[in-house]
This record gives structure tokens, C-alpha cells and sequence, in this order.
């Protein structure tokens, strides 16, 4: 059965065991976040089922469908063995079905092209030559063995590279022998998925999967939740073979071998330490937590602050939404008196880390305060180029990176605008923000 077909049986088996209980609509944050009128659950949940059959449904079922932001609370409610969030996620798909295969193809691919356009060009305006070809896939040569890991990357985190090269330095130090995959070659599909061209979206997915099948590894470690939830929710459920390996988040794994990183943590982070949380990677935020508190000196202080979907980019059906989240954790943070904001994924990341020009404490990945204990550091080049707030001084300052790997000077001026510079969803004028 090929990945399209196995989208239609898992949409016709939901359709024939959904009880329309609407357990899953009562413990979604997302209708009290954007106004959705659900006093009916069931009839919501109904209209979903009416989706997956005609491609359209109630209004409020499908505002319900465009809102959700992947926050798996639905899960653990259901009764009847369905995964919610991928019902949602079919939906959507359902909605597409009328449209041209050609429209989809050409959406998914612009859409995969922009992405891989800013990977590209952010990744190389940051690292030298040696530094990116860590994070790029490498054949193994015939005498090495199998690796323990595959540690991946998925594509985006390659714009805030350092974060994923302090994953690779603290699996260095706990002797673990890892392979990296990632970056556009081995995307996940799901910008061809979102678009709704599900053929390309499984033929991508696929290769990558196969990838990891044929390196021998028993465990591949996830960095991006966007490529956890798309491989082990639609694409591994449509492989023939059994998953050898379980893929899992890396910080999963980090928890698993705690006993032997603490030996490792011995230095000193005299940070107060608030979080910035999500929910859709299910356990990830409890984890990133225990991992905080082993940190030698550090002061972990909840902000008390709800965990919205799985990162934040799954909020982009609700823009408010996240603008006025941002806004509650940044004054949060500041009248708990943080003296550090971490975030756990990478998109967050450069959503956030720019902040730190207006507000009291620095804003961090929670891998650089690891990085910190165990004595290792990695400079934060994409937040100091975001501080600078300037396209023309951001150019300047990166010229020997522009000549060395050749970069068009233009197609990085707009890489920077449209990628650094315009991905803010709380403007960074606080004082312009809180007098509007």
C-alpha cells in the first residue's frame, strides 16, 4: 500500500471508529485561546468526521481544524484508539482534496524551496566550512561499524546551528558513536504534506526512513518535534517493516543516560532559570525540566505558563495567539525576576532570542546551559546578528561568509529580511508595543 493509500485507510478507520464523543475538543486549549465557540463538543468533533467524509464541514469544526497547534492533550482523552491530532491533520488534508495535483505539487514545492533557501543561506552566514559539514550527512566508510545513534537533525534547527552542534559536543563526551542526518535532503515532507501533495510528501518522508533503516543504528534521536510527529505519526504507521529503532526526542535519550552526564555537569550555572514550554512532543517539557535541575547551581522557577501546541510555529493558525503568549511569558519571566528565559526547540528560539535587547535576562536554549556545565560553549551567532536589526549591517558584518562560500549578496538580503529579521511575533519595541 503506498503512503496516499494508507492516509485514505487511516482516514476511513477513523471515520468508522470515532464515537463523536468530543473528548478531545473539551481539553484542547486552542477554543479558549482563539474564541471558538464549543459548547457543543460533540457536534464539533462530528463536524470532523464530516471533513474526512466531504471535504467540509460546520464552521466551527473547521475553525477547530485550522486552530489546531498539535498540543496532544486530545490523545491520552480518546476512548475509541484514534489519535486526534492525526484526525486533525487528515482533515486539513481533506480540504485539499479538490484541489489540482498540479496546485498542490507547485505549493509544496515553493514551500520546501524557501525553506531550504533560508537553511542554506543562514547556516553558512554562522559556521566555516568544517563546523557545517558536521551537521551534514556523511558516508561511512566501509570498515567503521554501525553507529549507536542516528542523531536527527530535521532542517530547520541548521538556522540556529549552534544548538544542534552542542547536542553533537555532549554526545562526544558520553562516547556515544553517532551519525547525523538532516537538513533538506533528509526532510520529513512535511512542507509537501501541509501543501497537500501527500505523494511527495511520502516519497520524502520515505527516503529519509529508509536512510535510517540502512544505517544499522538502533535508535534514532529526533531534534525537531515537527519531524517526530510527521515520521512516527504518518510515515512510519505506512512502512511495511516493523520500526527497528523507535524514534524518540533527543532529550528522551539525554534523561535515559542522566546517570552518566551528571558526572559531567560539574560546573557551576548561577542562573535563575524559567522555561519556555510546550506540550505537543509528549513528557518533552517534564524532561527538559529534570535536566535543568541536575545542572549544578541552577534555579529552576516556574513561570506558571500554558503549554501551548509543540512548537511555535504550530501556532501560525493563531498569530494573536502567539503574539499575546509571547507577551505574558517575557512579563512573566521579568516580575519572577529570571535572570535566564530557555527555550527547548530551535524555532523558539529565533523567535524569542532578540528580546534580549529590551528585557531584563538573556534568552537561551536550554542546550547551552548543559553546554555551560560541562564547560563547553557555543556562540550564539544567529541572535547576535538579530540584535544587530539592521539588514545592511548584518550584510557587513557577514562578508567573509558571503565571499568564502559564495553567496549571492542579494538572495542573502532577503533571506535576512524575510527569515531573521521578519520571523517576530511580539515586537521587539517594547516600550512602541505597550503604548499602542
Amino acid at each position: 500500500m503506498g503512503f496516499t493509500e494508507s492516509l485514505a485507510a487511516r482516514a476511513a478507520d477513523i471515520v468508522a471508529r470515532c464515537t463523536q464523543c468530543g473528548r478531545c475538543v473539551e481539553v484542547c486549549p486552542m477554543p479558549d485561546l482563539t474564541g471558538i465557540d464549543t459548547a457543543d463538543p460533540a457536534g464539533v468533533a462530528g463536524g470532523v468526521i464530516q471533513i474526512l467524509r466531504t471535504g467540509a464541514g460546520p464552521e466551527r469544526s473547521e475553525q477547530w481544524v485550522s486552530a489546531c497547534s498539535g498540543s496532544g492533550h486530545c490523545i491520552d482523552a480518546c476512548n475509541d484508539g484514534i489519535n486526534p491530532r492525526f484526525m486533525i491533520h487528515l482533515a486539513r488534508l481533506a480540504r485539499k482534496r479538490d484541489v489540482e495535483t498540479d496546485a498542490t505539487r507547485a505549493a509544496g514545492k515553493a514551500n520546501f524551496q524557501k525553506m531550504a533557501r533560508a537553511v542554506r543561506i543562514l547556516s553558512r552566514l554562522q559556521l566555516p566550512p568544517d563546523e557545517l559539514a558536521r551537521l551534514s550527512r556523511a558516508p561511512r566508510p566501509a570498515d567503521e561499524p554501525s553507529p549507536d545513534v542516528v542523531f536527527y537533525t530535521g532542517c530547520n534547527v541548521l538556522r540556529t546551528p549552534h544548538i544542534a552542534l552542542l547536542c553533537l559536543d555532549v554526545m562526544d563526551r558520553l562516547d556515544i558513536r553517532y551519525e547525523v542526518y538532516g537538513g533538506p535532503s533528509d526532510c520529513c515532507g512535511i512542507l509537501q504534506m501541509r501543501a497537500g501533495d501527500t505523494a511527495n510528501a511520502g516519497r520524502q518522508g520515505e527516503r529519509t526512513v529508509d536512510r535510517f533503516f540502512g544505517t544499522g543504528a538502533s535508535e534514532v534521536l529526533s531534534w525537531c518535534p515537527t519531524c517526530q510527529i510527521q515520521l512516527g505519526e504518518s510515515v512510519l504507521p505506512a512502512q511495511d517493516t516493523d520500526d527497528p529503532f523507535g524514534m524518540k526526542m533527543f532529550v528522551n535519550y539525554l534523561v535515559g543516560r542522566l546517570d552518566e552526564l551528571r558526572p559531567l555537569m560539574v560546573h557551576p550555572v548561577n542562573k535563575r532559570v524559567g522555561l519556555h514550554e510546550h506540550a505537543g512532543a509528549i513528557g518533552v517539557t517534564e524532561l527538559v525540566i529534570t535536566l535543568l535541575k541536575a545542572i549544578p547551581g541552577l534555579d529552576y522557577v516556574d513561570l506558571e505558563q500554558p503549554r501551548v501546541g509543540y512548537m511555535c510555529t504550530a501556532l501560525s493558525g493563531a498569530p494573536g495567539v502567539r503574539k499575546d503568549w509571547h507577551a505574558e511569558q517575557l512579563r512573566a519571566a521579568e516580575a519572577l525576576g529570571v535572570t535566564t528565559l530557555a527555550g527547548v526547540y530551535h524555532a523558539c528560539h529565533r523567535d524569542l532570542c532578540a528580546h534580549e535587547k529590551e528585557w531584563p535576562f538573556e534568552v537561551v536554549n536550554f542546550m547551552e546551559l548543559i553546554g555551560e556545565s560541562m564547560g563547553i560553549r557555543r556562540p550564539d551567532l544567529f541572535k547576535r546578528l538579530k540584535m544587530m536589526q539592521d539588514v545592511d549591517a548584518i550584510i557587513a558584518d557577514s562578508t567573509d561568509q558571503i565571499d568564502e562560500y559564495g553567496l549571492d549578496p542579494d538572495e542573502v538580503r532577503d533571506v535576512v529580511l524575510q527569515d531573521l529579521l521578519g520571523e517576530q511575533s511580539f515586537p521587539l519595541d517594547r516600550a512602541a508595543e505597550e503604548h499602542a
